[in-house]
């Protein structure tokens, strides 16, 4: 007898519809195979499936059993399939049956004992099953409330094969798990850290100001101890609040790396992401047999933080070029390829110098002026064209430790951050862009106008600091951002002043 299930199955971030056939043949002898490009885990799960239909008070089929994934062609993984498996095998040797089938998608793992375990990227396959006109979704118990969230759906959170069987055959009714994704999203968008936290480093604490205001990537360098990690880790608190869209698509990735964590229906704040730096190439920007996402996208709609930058692979830090210019990184493989987002802040911190303590104002610098060229030229210059801010984070002082006043704290920051932000959507949302920072040269020309006062400024700077050619542009896009946080229309001579003061490596201080 023959059987079908629907399933889900998930291909980078996206979900597709996988039919479970089973065929039952009896008067040959037993054997069992499934086909339709599985890998090792999905052909590990008919071991598994016949210990959990035993354990469970069901009869494994002794006849010639066939199961097919299709469509065929696309090569299946993990062991999402084992619980439609079951039920299908159920079905097709009339153990069940199941009326209730046609209207639901099946997706889990399962254990020797018949419970069934979580799986990856069910947030995806619910999108999918709502898509595709489905009534609902059967989910292991602790994906529940991952998928409960899509509405439109039925999310059916089961613990066991006798229960979805049960529940597949009428004999049980299990409540859909129902999520409002408003309320999910206010509940668990705050911040256990705030920049008023800090103390010292004003400077520093502005240029990351500017950085959120405009979308723009930044180098910290300084001295060991200097405060570079916590403004870092501060800065997505002043960020704009995630959307629940935005909240959605991180999400789904986090979901598909299997990294949400039991009971997580969202991730609802900006995600922080700070590998080290013996991190891989395929660590970082995603890869594998079967692509994963890397670091670079599971810091989707936030902050990834490169700290002691130079001390990463050359190649693994190049391979950071397409996601910051585009936005998103593609991962080619012989057969297919695959596409992640990679919409991120890039925040790198460095040393001055080997040993840490160039320009320090109590410790000694032993390094040689060829050393401390060669450590700084470890970050390429195609990368560094693609970072906007160059900012010195320098040793702190005892008075700086103990003062009293607290600074801004991040509610505050982010109001400001977002009105800045509310002026370039209006500005730019005809272009498809949201920030300065991925301004086209033309729309700088545009929106970058100066007067005599500051071009003569820009054109002192660029003739007597030694700025670079590619610092040009760069100024101009971040002169634009501070003339948005005062909300002034026009640039002014204050505003390229300023601009100027956050392209060190430009002006030549470590050379």
């Amino acid at each position: 007898m023959l059987s079908k299930v629907s399933s889900s199955a998930v291909y980078g971030i996206d979900a597709y519809i996988i039919e479970v056939e089973v065929c039952v043949s009896r008067g040959t002898l037993p054997y069992t195979v499934i086909v339709g490009l599985p890998d090792q885990a999905v052909k590990e799960s008919r071991d598994r499936v016949r210990a959990a239909l035993i354990n469970s008070g069901y009869r494994f089929p002794s006849d010639h059993i066939t199961i097919n994934l299709a469509p065929a062609s696309i090569k299946k993984e993990g062991p999402a399939f084992e619980l439609p498996i079951a039920v299908g095998l159920l079905q097709a040797s009339r153990q069940i049956d199941t009326p209730r089938i046609k209207d639901y998608l099946i997706a889990g793992e399962l254990s020797l004992d018949g419970r069934v375990r979580p799986i990856k990227g069910s947030l995806s396959m619910a999108m999918k099953a709502r898509a595709e006109g489905c009534r609902g979704m059967v989910l292991p118990a602790e994906n529940a409330h991952e998928a409960g969230v899509v509405e439109g759906i039925e999310v059916i959170p089961v613990t066991n094969l006798v229960d979805t069987v049960g529940f597949l055959s009428g004999q049980l009714n299990i409540a859909p798990v129902r999520l409002s994704l408003e309320e999910v999203f206010s509940s668990t968008s705050s911040y256990d850290l705030d920049f008023a936290e800090v103390k010292g480093q004003e400077h520093a604490k502005r240029a990351l100001l500017v950085a959120a205001a405009g979308g723009h990537n930044v180098l910290m360098i300084g001295p060991p101890g200097g405060g570079k990690t916590m403004l870092a880790q501060r800065l997505p608190t002043i960020l704009p609040k995630l959307l629940p869209q935005e909240s959605l698509e991180t999400t789904r990735i986090y979901s598909v790396c299997g990294l949400l964590g039991q009971g997580h229906a969202l991730v609802a704040t900006r995600p922080f992401r700070t590998p080290h730096h013996t991190i891989s190439e395929a660590g970082l920007v995603g890869g594998g047999t079967f692509p994963r996402p890397g670091e670079v996208s599971l810091s989707h709609h936030g902050v990834l933080f490169l700290d002691e930058l130079p001390e990463f692979d050359r190649n693994t830090l190049e391979s950071l070029r397409q996601p910051l210019e585009i936005g998103q990184i593609t991962i080619s493989r012989a057969s297919s390829s695959v596409t992640y987002p990679a919409c991120i802040m890039l925040v790198g911190a460095m040393n001055p110098c080997p040993c840490g303590y160039f320009g320090h104002p109590r410790k000694e610098c032993r390094c040689t002026p060829h050393q401390i060229q060669s450590y700084v030229s470890r970050v390429s210059g195609p990368l560094l064209d693609r970072i906007d801010i160059h900012i010195e984070v320098p040793a702190l002082e005892y008075s700086d430790l103990t003062k009293g006043p607290l600074g801004e704290s991040s509610e505050r920051l982010r109001q400001r951050v977002q009105r800045a932000r509310e002026i370039q959507y209006q500005r730019l949302k005809e272009h498809g862009i949201t920030t300065n920072a991925h301004m086209s040269s033309r729309l700088v020309k545009k929106h970058c106008a100066l007067d005599e006062q500051a071009e003569a400024l820009l054109h002192q700077a660029m003739m007597e600091l030694s700025l670079s050619a590619r610092g040009y542009t760069k100024i101009l896009k971040l002169a634009r951002t501070i003339a948005d946080l005062s909300a002034s229309e026009d640039l002014r001579l204050e505003h390229i002043s300023e601009a100027i003061q956050y392209r060190n490596l430009d002006r030549g201080l470590w050379r």
